[in-house]
């Protein structure tokens, strides 16, 4: 298993998730990349290529 250090990784794993039809994976995995990315807009175009509701818990 590789590691997540960056963005671009946790993206890329979400990618493949939602190729094999792991949907919600897929969107925690891209809410991960978009928390871990500095840029506005390209936080919202990640979040936007995996549609849906966040599902990530706040303490």
């Amino acid at each position: 298993m590789g590691t997540f250090n960056h963005p671009s990784d946790f993206l890329d794993a979400a990618r493949e998730m939602a190729d094999t039809g792991h949907l919600t994976l897929a969107r925690l995995l891209a809410e991960e990349a978009a928390d871990r990315t500095p840029d506005p807009e390209a936080k919202a175009a990640i979040l936007s290529e995996f549609p849906g509701q966040s599902l990530t818990q706040e303490d």
